[in-house]
């Protein structure tokens, strides 16, 4: 399978650590993973659905304990712990490796070790790196043939002595107390031992394309962002392409599988996904920014993904895909809360449990069938609106970057910021309100800098420092925006349709982008003039652009010493330039108000 001396050696020390029975390499052909599949089925790893309704889709549960990304037992390890920041869990490497290996050792007996080695990017594109997973788990090595390039093809691209990430996965008890997600940055080595959730296992995702990847993308000069790519075309068949970033519960998959609403479709509008979840990016010679989807699935949510959230998403999953942790029904079919139609009158919940709708809890409340983080894993070609772009070696030209939040009544509909350094610090003021469906307090705002606080590998003030030498690397930086689908009004509803109707916020950032479309000045950025959105097709009362990008500068003011008091945790490792934005914001803000205060229009 392969002359690379050091990864046969690396096979081997790990194998003398977990013991497994037999080892098995993963060289990505169709035999192979119809034999792995045929085994796990076998085995009960995964279940089939309903060949006819479900073409080549699987069950699969996971142990009750072991749901979700387990963030408070995800460690960076580094020689220094001021390197990993304040919003990353620290460890010396020396200490990781030593608990890990204590619960790694003869975990593997009576179990096989597959060696999977994959390129996350296509293979050979200078975007591109290479790993190799150790794993005890058929359904790690199933969900890796959906999510990456998988195989000899990778291999051969190794060759003898080629670098590649070093990931070791084991099942070992499944239990939470013995439970670790160590990255060692300095060591290009990720291991996780206890879990068999796709988060945590799945170490080409998250794991390896961003905390690691951030680490080096540092150190070489380029982008790994948790960010959405897709292509915008236009009635004349130009093609844009916007990267932009969420926090969860933002619509973000909604947003990258985005179909147009029909006044922009008969203009002649389409849209085209390149990726939901995570983007590469790189400076050319041309001085723009490209960007690249590393990865060729989708690990989605499945909760509230219908024809209405997201019609891409469901005619996507309708074959080859894998789901864990949605409710089984009789008959070999699947549901969800929130797809669409009444709910089962009976089925088998994401615990294994007997379920109908109208079970309660102890409190009163109804006990859902599938687990609020239920997901699929699904290949990315079967999206409608997938781009053959995906499979470029060069990636796609970034025309504009978006970030975005869930805020009630604070941030506008959309903003642009004023210049490259302006736009970092509105992405490192990035937040969110939660929801009545996330833990915590409802409307409680969370600091989430580009949507990267849990994925960043090392001090995020250094990765602040990072973006904005980025900037100055460019000849045309992108433009840099931020949106709010989610504003209300004073009874709580939703002031804005979202969803399809966001193409339209879209049209808006591609025309600024461009110089075409005209936009107010405000104290926070530019915003949209009450004429410039096309809303054809759309019934909305009136005035109501105005009261959607309204910026109220008492409400500002608060968020500025809200924001203050988070960078203030940074320390020295926040870039002046950080500060200095900042300061310029309250100082727009404060001559707003007394402007106001003066009865004097801004």
């Amino acid at each position: 399978m392969t002359q690379h001396n050091k990864l046969q050696a690396w096979i081997k020390e790990c194998a003398d650590l977990c013991q497994p029975d037999e080892i098995i390499f993963i060289d990505g052909s169709e035999e192979q993973r119809n034999k792995l599949r045929d085994e796990a089925v076998m085995t009960g790893e995964i279940v089939p659905l309903n060949q006819k309704k479900w073409p080549g889709c699987y069950f699969h549960r996971t142990a009750q304990n072991d749901v979700a990304r387990t963030e408070h037992l995800t460690y960076i390890c580094t020689s220094e712990k001021e390197d990993v920041g304040p919003t990353n869990n620290w460890m010396p490497p020396a200490e990781g490796y030593r608990k890990a290996s204590e619960i790694f050792k003869g975990s593997m007996r009576g179990r096989k070790m597959y060696v999977i080695p994959f390129s996350l990017g296509p293979v050979g594109s200078v975007f591109s790196k290479i790993g190799v997973e150790l794993t005890d788990s058929i359904y790690v090595v199933l969900n890796m043939l959906i999510m990456v390039r998988c195989g000899q093809e990778v291999l051969d691209q190794l060759g003898s002595d080629g670098d590649f990430t070093r990931c070791l996965h084991g099942k070992a008890e499944l239990d939470v107390d013995r439970r670790m997600i160590l990255h060692f940055p300095e060591d290009n080595t990720i291991w996780s031992v206890g879990s068999g959730y796709g988060g945590n296992v799945l170490l080409s995702k998250k794991c390896m394309a961003l905390r690691l990847a951030s680490w080096q993308a540092q150190k070489e000069s380029w982008l790994a962002e948790h960010m959405l790519i897709l292509g915008v075309e236009d009635p004349a068949g130009r093609i844009e392409y916007v990267a932009a970033a969420f926090p969860s519960a933002c619509g973000k998959t909604n947003l990258a599988m985005l179909v147009p609403p029909e006044g922009l479709t008969r203009k002649g509008y389409r849209i085209w996904m390149v990726g939901d979840d995570i983007a590469w990016m790189r400076v050319d010679t041309d001085g723009k920014l490209w960007a690249i989807n590393p990865e060729t699935g989708f690990f989605g949510v499945a909760q509230g993904t219908n024809s209405i959230t997201n019609p891409n998403a469901l005619a996507t999953v309708r074959r080859n895909t894998i789901f864990t942790n949605v409710l089984f029904r009789e008959g070999g079919n699947i549901w969800w809360e929130g797809l669409d139609g009444e709910a089962p009158k009976s089925g088998i919940d994401w615990k294994g449990d007997p379920w109908t709708p109208d079970m309660k809890d102890k409190n009163g409340k109804s006990v859902p069938g599938a687990h609020p983080n239920a997901r699929f894993t699904a290949p990315l070609t079967q999206c409608p609106s997938h781009s053959f772009r995906t499979e470029h070696h060069h990636g796609v030209p970034i025309s504009a970057i978006v970030f975005g939040g869930r805020r009630a009544r604070l941030a506008p509909l959309v903003y642009q910021g004023y210049s490259w350094q302006h736009g970092v610090c509105i992405g490192a003021m990035m937040a969110s309100e939660r929801t009545a469906a996330q833990f915590g307090k409802l409307g409680e705002v969370r600091r989430d800098p580009m949507a990267m606080l849990p994925f960043c590998g090392y001090n995020m003030g250094d990765y602040f420092r990072h973006w904005l030498q980025m900037g100055t690397r460019m000849k045309k930086a992108p433009k840099i925006f931020h949106v709010n689908w989610f504003r209300q009004d004073e009874s709580g509803d939703y002031l804005w349709p979202g969803y399809g109707e966001n193409l339209r916020v879209l049209e808006w950032i591609l025309d600024r982008c461009r110089g075409e479309a005209p936009a107010e000045e405000t104290p926070i950025g530019y915003v949209p003039t009450s004429d410039s959105l096309d809303l054809t097709g759309l019934d909305l009362p009136p005035n109501l652009i105005e009261e959607l990008v309204t910026v109220n500068p008492e409400e500002w003011l608060a968020e500025v010493e809200s924001v203050r008091e988070f960078f203030a945790t940074f320390g020295d490792r926040l870039p002046h330039a950080m500060q200095d934005e900042l300061n310029s914001l309250e100082r727009r803000l404060k001559t707003q108000q007394k402007m106001s205060h003066n009865g004097i229009n801004g």
